[in-house]
């Protein structure tokens, strides 16, 4: 397949290189999971789905959820990964991106089985930086993160909402002894820090996907299922249907906050607009 050039790999349709989407392909809304079989069972929840496109790591459904639109986009795990698909997503016209994944928290009254909400997130990954200094924040759209938080209360979820640690490395950057017991001593410290800061948890791309979505003026937002607590060393995969359901309702609420923006011109969604 011929792409246009070095720089910037597109077909002459447009379909970029390692999504293999491209304009009109997605809606305008896409949950990013990490894990490519998570797509097929975020799609089982729809009203109805059909397969997009799959290449490397990307599998891509588009659907109707309660007659919202909605896509979603593996990312595989991690920032590098995450930021090829906002780059590619941004190229053909999405506009706003919500993941969908897993966490581990380090705040002790954080169960398994409850949701994070990520409000912003520390910026501990390397992907970020290739973009803005590092002083830039990384933070959620406030209308997406309204529509998680409404999304959740409506389904009666157990959640948390707050600061989320981004990190590359699941072990040693998460403070997790590597290979053969391998530590240094930053790794004694990287967790009571975070928590004397208030960080709910640590996960593998909030911060390079809320850091790009700012720059390249998308929306995003995350929610995480949380699998483990690394203050009471528990560990179960629990939780993940309620993410993608609140993620689901998430997209059909915000579509709902955009249609009363519309109607009232205004470019910023706000509570008296809902009545």
């Amino acid at each position: 397949m011929k792409y246009s050039s070095a720089d910037r790999p597109e077909t002459e349709d447009r379909k970029q290189y390692h999504i293999q989407l491209k304009p009109g392909d997605l809606t305008d809304t896409v949950l990013l999971p990490g894990d490519p079989e998570r797509i097929i069972r975020i799609s089982a929840t729809w009203d109805s789905f059909e397969f997009v496109a799959s290449h490397r790591q990307f599998v891509s459904h588009r659907g109707v959820y309660k007659r919202t639109l909605i896509s979603a986009v593996s990312t595989g795990i991690g920032c590098p990964a995450t930021a090829i698909v906002v780059e590619e997503l941004a190229n053909i016209g999405v506009k706003n991106l919500i993941r969908v994944g897993t966490t581990g928290a380090i705040q002790k009254d954080i169960k398994c089985g409850d949701l994070v909400i990520s409000s912003a997130a520390v910026r501990l990954d390397g992907t970020s930086h290739q973009y803005v200094r590092p002083e830039f924040p990384a933070f959620a759209s406030y209308e997406i993160l309204l529509a998680l938080i409404e999304a959740a209360e409506t389904l009666g979820f157990r959640y948390h909402v707050g600061i989320t640690a981004s990190t590359d490395s699941f072990y040693t950057g998460q403070g997790r002894p590597g290979y053969g017991g391998y530590w240094q001593s930053w790794m004694d410290n990287i967790i009571p820090d975070l928590q004397r800061a208030g960080v709910l948890n640590f996960e593998m791309e909030a911060a390079t996907l809320f850091t790009l979505s700012s720059l390249f003026g998308l929306r995003a937002g995350v929610v995480t299922a949380v699998y483990a607590n690394r203050v009471t060393n528990e560990f179960d995969t629990v939780g993940e249907p309620d993410a993608i359901a609140c993620a689901n309702e998430a997209v059909k609420i915000l579509h709902e906050m955009d249609r009363e923006k519309l109607a009232s011109k205004k470019k910023y969604w706000y509570r008296r607009l809902a009545r």
